[in-house]
């Protein structure tokens, strides 16, 4: 009907006024009282200015593009420009703009709207705030440890810098030039585009640029914003709450005054039943008006929201689908958002939809696809941008834009490089990062000694030979004993290293455990000429091997070399005296000296041994080699090694059936040569080839210039050099014909010193063998070339430009030979060198006449864009840097052949690709080294899913991309009435307006659905750009607004964060758990506050690789060690410790965490390894996870955490919370702990924080003992946090706000109501400090009648937590006592079902039996059936009575009339205003009636807040306490 009402022609337009003008005269009385809700969240540190944050965003592009910027923006001063927002803004975008492509420039749009970088921008005002500033400073340098606000005192605090300590610098820090650890730091503090930065920066750059320091910019804004950071990138949602049970308070609050601002009349998104109000007021501006009348009296006749029948629910998901695919492609999105967001408020119209067969027949034909190749259900959702698969309930918003900026890089870089449209996508596709395979060495080597052989020893004889026994079946982990060397241990050794004698020990086992293993040794011992073996034991032993196994076999004479150890005492190293004594026991008639000494027959593979070790280029002895794959070298410790070779023999005999039944192994062939033929085998492995730790040029910009013209090339940009030396080669190949080389070496030497030419020389050998390969030459003069110095680097480009391939080749392999060099040097002509068939004259011609300029631009490259000092050399395998090399390092033909080897899998992709688009080999080759540098290096190796299969023609919206442009693949699998569809059509709106996208949103409906799909009506916050008022000053930030609201159902706020941010409501005196717009005047603003950053880690102990339970760790700083502190859990070692932006110091807390252990390493921090003190930079909104390792200090590995001993009391424990303290302080109390009752609650919405105080003051009136209070912060309103200190002074108890974020990796809850049930028991262990023994649980709508101290100190018999059983006495609700049959009847075996209401915990006994790890463990296996935990905080710790037992408190201790009978009433300790599921009788009227003094405690209560709140008005109040405040927050 929409799709009528917007694209109808002229001719009914008259017919369309009248229909408005009809049904605007049915329906002109029409109440027009809108009522609305909006949401916003800020930060607690001041807004930071945008030149800032747009900085971060070019650094993150490249250090040159951050300080390009940095420059540009010098020339204009905010300052100067005070209140025109829209000028700077648009200043910052055109600055930019100049350095940026186009889709980068408009994701640092988004960047900027999202405020992105605002958290690095305060992470630096935090350092800076550190230091502390001068006085009066609006920038200042910091020169090791020395601070001046003047720019002319540079020079004096420069002075004697290096004889101060050095500054620690983060990994964010902008630095100028390359770091020389020789030069003074000098950082400035700063705001970019200030006149006091720029006097101080133009210095820095000069003193920089000049190579005499280190200049260091940190960003510091000397007089803050004083607004806030409005945040987007979560969302909001109105849940529609049960009513069942009134739960209500009764107090009136008014609603809050809305930013008329926020409800604007233009809001797109004006589809209601079927109408396009915003289309309809563009087209009809004469009748606006009415049209808005009409538009209002449309949703009040549709936002009555009266249940609906199940038969009218069966087809909603489908109906809804076909709704938003009738609409025009460009309104779908927006339709979609609507229908999605405010689905409860559209079920009702949504019914009468029609759905076409045809469409229905479509979907469900995809959804068979769906199932198959993407693993997904009906009702599912997926997001796919350029085929990379996008959770966004794993992924926030922020890691959306880095992949987007990451992909836009990817495809901008193949579009500069030519290459388009779907051929673009096609390589986007290719994972060219290398198979995490592991590479092994040849062990087919003379210098190997094999002490047996399964083949042809008579020990096997008894065992199968034929290959064919590995696909015989046999248990599971059997190691199967076959006649074939499937399995070759070799250890090269040196015979003094102390570890030798353990590892020859394993490998004798081995042998004596008939373990089908060959097992063989290499000696590297002295290779020197005048080597003795009557003074070397090493020397000595390899003699006395040889002599041995000549005279008998290779397993005598490891027998005997044992025997030699066992002589060894502990302590003790091998000697002399060990082995001749040995020798003269076995051998009585030989004399030794002859054996041993320096002209010994026995002298076999010393020297081969050690070049054979050399050669591999493994690291430091001992090294043990299974197959020729390197053991790591914590698996050669003898207690692992056995375990490890186990594996590797059940994990390797599954790869040899898989060969052996594919037939590509069989008897007749070698298993050692098939083994060795592997292409993981290579010659030697270079761990610099290995390294994961990959650098890449950049080849896709493009450049004219060539390297010709020194004066031209010097002037451009690192990028644009980079592609002028590539276009500017001449290359070496091993045949000279037309063929496209998937691989591409630049060999980087000074080709006139021995060095580069031995480089050379070892890569032209390579290239003998292979026909994969070019490689060009690049010089790196050592010093200031001369037409002297440079005679071999000058013939060579000569050759290369002049001659054929093979000519070339044969040309310069002989000017690589030394006798060459020496010749040239001492005057020859370089004629003489000259090989058959070259153009000599051609030749002579251009060498004669060749001026330097490509040996000053070569070397320039390699200063300027690879950071090579000059002469050093390095190899680039299409664009990625290897080296530079160190002096002496080796890198040989087996190494070209390592580089090659893995690098040819990915090249060949790419070659298979480029050769569809039928271009010229030479420039084909090219293509192919440009694209693997360009896809190497940005591409982040995650699979990518092809997704070209399904069908769209009607049950598909498409959305198609501008032509010529780069454009993204976007592809939405979803059903538009699941909360996925209510996240995904925003934030597809937003992107749609950011990027150029092939979006295709397939329909993945559900059928025959029983209930109401969605529950609530939902708002993503996400705004593509900043916006502007009117005046050209910026808009009030991204606001949740909820407009023309339905009135009658009562709604529950609950918002939805990325999954670091932890944020509290603020400033809001609504009830926002019980939302009633009905009884509200206006409109409520809900005001939310980013309280927090989450920093979480996994921590294991490295001696037993568990988590070490009861840990605890400290974040601060160094002037204020311990701001917050936090317990490791012992699931996955997991902890979480809250921040805000800044550097910060993770530390083991002083007491036992201290005293036992010590951090050991750690991953995912600042600090290098190896740092007792681990700084951690929280500088962002995303996810923060590091991982820590620790390890108990010698003297106490027999110690525990967690002992029998008085838990340590540390002092106030500022940890995981922390809100505040009220009452009066601990110092001034000095009490034990025993003496304070502690007191857990738990509370939301106004009623039950009403029911909260009650309790409180019903528990202080009946002791004498003094209270703590620990309130769960998360859910507690604005008012209550207000008036609880103001409480704690008055009746003198202390209280404390504990805060704790459910852990990602837990099974997440959605509903507000068990999300808190879950609070009450899965975090126990970690909530509160280990000085605090026992806690009481007592639900807020308690009444206590009785002292609680009894409850603390009653014996629990050993059980970890006490808990009342449900009462049994009202027999007219046995109809209602479900734990009497079925399933819990059977599970409790005749024990009690126990009530959640009241418990006592002892937190010792509980962290001991790992109770909290335990009660998370089976959690986590029960609660992804949405069916069980029906009251999740009751029925888990019952469910798990067998496991952590329970113990039964007295009856009497918590009385409930819905279950217990009146005449247990007058006994009752506690009385607890249960829900009656007979009368479902409303709490607060249960209140009243049940329990007398409940209506006292109300009043007295009333009458403090009503004084409270005069006091408030009157100024005579602060909201905070002073003096009760235990910490400082971050």
């Amino acid at each position: 009907m929409a799709a009528l009402w917007v694209s109808g022609s002229a001719k009914r337009n008259s017919g369309i006024l009248a229909t408005v003008a009809l049904l605007y005269i049915s329906f002109m009385v029409v109440n027009a009282d809108s009522k609305a809700v909006t949401t916003t969240l800020t930060t607690k540190w001041p807004s930071t200015p945008y030149l800032l944050e747009a900085s971060e965003f070019l650094a993150e592009e490249s250090k040159a593009k951050f300080w390009d910027f940095v420059d540009a923006t010098q020339e204009t001063h905010p300052e100067d420009h005070e209140g025109s927002d829209t000028f700077h803004y648009n200043y910052i975008l055109r600055k930019a703009g100049e350095i940026l492509t186009p889709v980068q420039a408009n994701l640092l749009k988004f960047a900027l709207s999202l405020r992105v970088y605002s958290a690095t921008v305060q992470m630096f005002q935090q350092v800076a705030a550190e230091e502390p500033p001068p006085e009066g400073c609006s920038a200042f340098i910091n020169v090791h440890g020395e601070k001046t606000c003047n720019p002319d005192r540079l020079e004096v605090v420069l002075q004697s810098a290096l004889e101060r300590p050095k500054p620690y610098l983060f990994k964010g820090d902008h630095i100028k030039a390359p770091l020389r650890n020789e030069l003074p730091f000098a950082i400035l503090y700063g705001e970019i585009g200030t006149k006091e930065f720029s006097r101080f920066h133009k210095r820095l750059c000069s003193k920089s640029d000049g190579g005499s320091v280190n200049y260091v910019l940190r960003h510091y804004v000397a007089y803050p914003s004083k607004e806030k950071v409005f945040l987007s990138g979560y969302g909001v949602e109105l849940a529609i709450k049960s009513t069942e049970y009134k739960a209500k308070d009764d107090t009136q609050v008014t609603g809050s005054e809305l930013n008329t601002t926020v409800i604007n009349e233009n809001d797109p998104v004006d589809e209601v039943q079927g109408f396009l109000f915003g289309k309809l007021k563009q087209m009809y501006p004469e009748i606006k008006e009415q049209l808005k009348e009409l538009r209002m009296h449309l949703i009040e006749s549709t936002n009555e929201m009266a249940p609906l029948k199940v038969w009218q629910l069966q087809d909603l998901s489908f109906q809804t689908a076909a709704r938003i695919l009738a609409v025009p492609t460009d309104d779908a999105l927006m339709v979609m958002r609507d229908l999605s967001q405010n689905f409860p408020t559209k079920a009702r119209s949504i019914t009468r939809t029609v759905v076409h067969s045809d469409v229905k027949k479509e979907i469900e034909e995809n959804q068979r696809f769906f199932k198959e190749t993407l693993g997904l259900h009906p009702g599912d959702s997926a997001l796919f941008i350029n085929g990379l698969s996008i959770d966004l309930d794993v992924q926030d918003i922020f890691s959306v834009l880095d992949l987007l900026r990451n992909e836009a890089r990817l495809m901008e870089g193949l579009h500069d490089l030519g290459i388009q449209g779907k051929e673009l996508h096609e390589l986007l596709k290719l994972n060219v990062h290398p198979a995490e395979s592991d590479y092994g060495v040849d062990i087919r080597n003379s210098a190997v000694y094999w002490i047996n052989n399964l083949e042809l020893d008579s020990k096997y004889r008894t065992w199968p030979s034929s290959v064919q026994e590995l696909l015989r079946p046999t248990f599971p982990g059997v190691i199967r004993q076959i006649r074939k060397n499937f399995h070759n241990f070799v250890l090269i050794i040196d015979p003094m290293d102390e570890s030798t004698p353990e590892l020859l020990t394993t490998a004798e086992m081995f042998y004596i455990n008939d373990i089908p293993l060959r097992i063989g040794l290499v000696f590297v011992v002295n290779d020197s000429d005048d080597a003795d073996g009557l003074k070397d034991p090493g020397v000595a032993l390899l003699r006395a091997f040889n002599f041995v196994a000549d005279e008998l076999d290779n397993m005598n004479a490891f027998q005997t070399i044992m025997s030699m150890y066992n002589k060894v005492t502990p302590g003790e190293k091998l000697s002399i005296e060990h082995i001749i004594s040995t020798l003269e026991k076995d051998f009585s008639n030989i004399e030794v000296t002859s054996i041993l000494g320096s002209d010994s027959a026995y002298d076999r593979n010393r020297k081969e041994g050690k070049d054979y070790y050399k050669q591999t280029g493994l690291g430091p002895l001992p090294i043990g080699l299974y197959n020729g794959m390197p053991f790591p070298r914590d698996q050669l410790d003898p207690d692992e090694l056995e375990t490890v070779m186990m594996h590797k023999i059940l994990d390797n005999t599954a790869y040899f059936q898989k060969v052996v039944y594919l037939g590509e192994l069989n008897n007749d062939q070698d298993v050692i040569d098939f083994i060795m033929n592997q292409p993981t085998i290579v010659p030697r492995i270079n761990p610099r080839i290995l390294s994961s730790e990959r650098e890449y040029l950049s080849l896709s910009a493009n450049a004219n210039d060539g390297v010709d013209d020194y004066a031209r090339f010097a002037l451009l940009k690192s990028e644009e050099k980079s592609v002028a030396v590539a276009d500017s080669i001449s290359y070496l190949s091993k045949r000279d014909d037309k063929y496209i080389r998937p691989l591409t070496f630049w060999v980087i030497g000074d080709f006139d010193d021995s060095s580069g030419r031995q480089l050379l020389y070892e890569s032209l050998k390579h290239l003998k063998s292979s026909n994969n390969l070019r490689i060009g030459l690049i010089n790196n003069p050592s010093s200031e070339p001369t037409k002297e110095n440079t005679v071999i680097t000058r013939a060579i480009w000569t050759a290369l430009n002049t001659q054929n391939v093979n000519n070339a080749k044969n040309f310069i392999t002989k000017l690589t030979k030394e006798e060459t060099a020496k010749a040239l040097a001492e005057g020859a002509d370089i004629m003489e060198f000259s090989v058959g068939g070259m153009d000599n004259a051609v030749f002579q011609k251009m060498f004669e006449s060749l001026s330097l300029d490509f040996i000053l631009s070569h070397s320039s490259f390699c200063k300027d864009v690879l950071k090579m000092n000059r002469g050093q050399r390095a190899i680039i395998s299409n664009g990625r840097i290897v080296g530079p090399l160190e002096e002496s390092e080796i890198f040989n033909q087996n190494d070209f052949h390592l580089l090659e080897s893995i690098a040819f899998e990915a090249a060949e992709k790419i070659k298979t690709k480029v050769h569809m688009l039928s271009i010229e080999e030479d420039s084909a080759t090219d293509l192919i080294m440009k694209v693997d540098s360009l896809l190497s290096s940005k591409s982040k190796g995650e699979a990518r899913v092809d997704l070209q299969f399904f069908e769209e023609r009607l049950s598909a919206v498409k959305l198609r991309p501008k032509e010529d442009q780069v454009y993204f693949e976007v592809t939405v699998i979803t059903d538009p009435v699941t909360r996925d569809a209510q996240r995904l059509s925003p934030f597809l709106l937003v992107l749609n307006q950011l990027i150029n996208m092939n979006l295709r949103i397939f329909m993945n409906c559900q059928a025959k659905l029983s209930e109401m799909p969605l529950k609530s009506i939902y708002r993503y916050v996400l705004e593509p750009e900043i916006t502007f008022k009117a005046d050209g000053s910026f808009a009030p930030g991204p606001v949740a607004k909820f407009l023309d609201m339905p009135q009658s159902p009562l709604f529950t706020l609950i918002i939805n964060t990325p999954e670091s941010w932890m944020v509290e409501s603020v400033h809001t005196s609504y009830d926002l758990d019980n939302i009633y717009l009905e009884e509200i005047e206006g409109g409520i603003a809900a005001e939310y506050e980013l309280e927090y950053l989450l920093l979480e880690g996994h921590c294991y102990d490295v001696s037993t690789g568990q988590p070490p339970r009861g840990l605890q760790f400290t974040l601060g700083t160094s002037a204020n060690p311990v701001i917050v502190d936090t317990i490791v859990m012992a699931n996955l070692g997991y902890f979480q410790l809250k921040a805000n932006p800044g550097a910060w110091l993770l530390r083991l807390r002083k007491g036992r965490s201290e005293d036992i252990y010590k951090i050991y390493s750690h991953d995912g921090a600042d600090s290098p390894p190896g740092m007792d003190e681990v700084t951690v930079v929280l500088d962002s909104f995303k996810s923060r996870i590091i991982k820590v390792k620790v390890q108990k200090k010698p003297e106490k590995m027999s110690e525990e955490l967690l002992s029998d001993g008085n838990a340590e009391n540390e002092g106030f424990w500022e940890s995981i919370k922390r809100g505040f303290t009220g009452g009066p302080k601990s110092e001034e109390l000095k009490l034990d702990k025993e003496d304070v009752i502690n007191i857990f609650s738990v509370a939301s919405g106004h009623l039950y924080e009403r029911f909260l105080r009650i309790m409180m003051l019903s528990v202080l009136k009946h002791t004498e003992t003094p209270v703590k209070f620990w309130f769960l912060k998360n859910y507690l309103s604005p008012t209550f946090k207000e008036f609880i200190p103001h409480m704690a002074k008055k009746y003198g108890f202390q209280y404390e706000l504990v805060q704790y974020k459910w852990p990602r990796w837990l099974h997440q809850q959605t509903e507000k109501q068990r999300i808190i049930w879950g609070y009450k028991i899965l975090f126990l262990d970690v909530l509160f400090p280990l000085a605090v023994d026992k806690i009481l649980f007592v639900d807020a709508d308690q009444i206590v009648r009785a002292d609680l101290k009894e409850l603390r100190d009653l014996d629990l018999d050993g059980a970890p937590y006490g808990y009342t059983p449900f009462c049994e006495s009202r027999k007219e609700m046995d109809g209602y006592r479900f734990w009497r049959s079925g399933y819990w009847a059977n599970h409790l075996q005749g024990r009690k079902y126990h009530i959640s209401a009241l418990y006592v915990v002892d937190l010792k006994k509980f962290r001991k039996i790992a109770a909290g790890d335990r009660l998370r463990g089976q959690y986590q296996g029960l609660s992804q059936d949405p069916n069980s935990l029906s009251n999740l905080d009751q029925d888990l710790p019952n469910n798990m009575i067998h496991q952590v037992p329970i113990k039964s408190l007295p009856q009497y201790w918590l009385w409930c009339e819905t279950w217990c009978d009146e005449a247990s009433k007058k006994k009752a300790k506690t009385i607890d205003l249960c829900n009656n599921p007979m009368t479902k009788e409303p709490k607060l009227d249960a209140a009243m009636r049940i329990v007398p003094e409940w209506q006292e405690y109300d009043q007295e209560l009333k009458q403090f807040q009503k004084f409270f709140q005069e006091e408030k008005f009157n100024g005579q109040t602060h909201t905070r306490t002073e003096g009760h405040d235990p910490h400082t927050e971050l």
